[in-house]
């Protein structure tokens, strides 16, 4: 490794050094070495970051290596009827034969990354992804509506896992997409991008289950012109330090979107829930629903933030909710809503709460003759089953992963 490529990170640990010597692997190319040189700036997020202060990368990541783990958990997400891609630390692969109204372009180069600054992981993303058979950008456009879902899988041994995919719905076009992030290797960084042009609309349904030494960066950044419906629903386990990140621009006037999401996190693991979403366009609509539950030695983290700039964010309407339960003594929720508004024609909202199951509720299902932990496990699930109503055919898979966890 050169000395000017070392110099890249001020005072790297072994993972940086190992990122930096991939990225020197990788053919030249300037727009790759923005996105690079976005992320070095400060090299791994970490807990002196705002916005990472519960989710410290560099803490976690001292070196890349491939766990000691069994290795990807199955993928719960049914194929059959589905377009599969799949992304892992050696290769990468497509469907062949694609329908009517799909096109795929597999681009051996980086593209541009304009939002690299403030998505380091996501640039480390499109930096790092391509080489020897894995697309430097997967890029996808769509122009029809009854479609098959594209279903995203990333997983497999492997010390790190890269991707970035584009996925471009033109006027009218409808579109299903799922993602599962199923482990297996040490560092997987994933950028998913999504422009919904006028009156289009996408569902996106995103699963994540990893091992307790896996760790997962899975940034997506979503851009809405006029009257498009974007719809969000993730389902997260955590694993030793996993992060979802969203970052979504209301470009047009009346657009959409929907961003749901549940975490369930046992001992050992580590989910973090974060959005932000800019109503850069008068009459756009926000909902957003987070429920979590943790156990004794697990962690969930939920960051969002509503911003709505002075003019051109009049008429907005949004509301946020998070709530959390802590089901046993050691479980840890870490919180931050935030609304930075600027218009003053605005309906907005914002709640967070945090605590215990209702005993109440316990007793009338423990004087029913239900068993404790049976109880506990149907409260729970009807708990954080709102969260999850937007999944369509994917949300009795999404409830019997939780139920399944729950049951453990």
């Amino acid at each position: 490794m050169t000395t000017a490529l070392r110099d890249l990170i001020a005072n790297p640990n072994a993972a940086e050094l190992e990122l930096i010597a991939r990225y020197g692997m990788l053919p030249e190319d300037a727009r790759r070495e923005r996105a690079f040189e976005a992320f070095a700036e400060g090299g791994l997020p970490h807990r002196r970051v705002e916005g990472w202060h519960w989710t410290d990368f560099k803490a976690a990541l001292p070196v890349i290596e491939s766990p000691s783990d069994p290795g990807p958990s199955e993928d719960p997400l049914p194929t059959e009827d589905a377009l599969l891609f799949s992304f892992t630390p050696s290769g990468f692969t497509w469907p062949e034969d694609l329908p009517d109204g799909i096109r795929v372009l597999a681009k051996p180069e980086a593209q541009a990354f304009g939002a690299s600054e403030g998505m380091p992981l996501g640039a480390l993303a499109a930096a790092l992804a391509g080489g020897k058979t894995k697309p430097g950008t997967l890029m996808i456009e769509v122009t029809g509506e009854a479609l098959p879902r594209l279903h995203f899988r990333f997983s497999g041994a492997g010390e790190a896992n890269f991707a970035r995919v584009q996925i471009i719905l033109r006027p009218g076009a409808k579109l299903n997409v799922s993602e599962s992030y199923l482990g297996g290797a040490g560092l997987t960084a994933s950028l998913m991008e999504f422009s919904l042009q006028a009156g289009a609309s996408c569902s996106r349904t995103v699963y994540q289950r990893t091992g307790k030494a896996e760790v997962l960066a899975a940034t997506a950044a979503v851009q809405l012109d006029e009257g498009a419906d974007y719809r969000q629903t993730t389902l997260a386990f955590g694993g030793k330090l996993t992060r979802l990140e969203t970052r979504l621009t209301h470009q047009e006037t009346g657009a959409r979107a929907t961003l749901n999401a549940a975490y369930l996190c046992a001992a050992g693991h580590h989910a973090d829930i974060t959005t932000e979403v800019r109503h850069g366009a008068p009459a756009c609509v926000t909902r957003q629903q987070t429920k979590g539950a943790v156990l004794d030695g697990g962690r969930g983290v939920f960051q969002g933030k509503f911003f709505v700039p002075r003019n051109v964010g009049q008429k907005t309407d949004a509301d946020m909710q998070h709530n959390a339960l802590l089901l046993e003594e050691g479980a840890e929720v870490f919180a931050k809503p935030e609304l930075e508004i600027y218009a003053d024609d605005v309906e907005c909202a914002h709640g967070n709460t945090s605590g215990a199951l209702d005993p109440d509720q316990m007793f009338y299902m423990r004087q029913r003759g239900i068993a404790e932990e049976e109880a506990r496990a149907l409260l729970t699930e009807a708990f954080i089953a709102e969260a999850l109503e937007e999944a369509g055919e994917l949300e009795d898979v999404l409830r019997e992963q939780a139920r399944e966890w729950l049951a453990k």
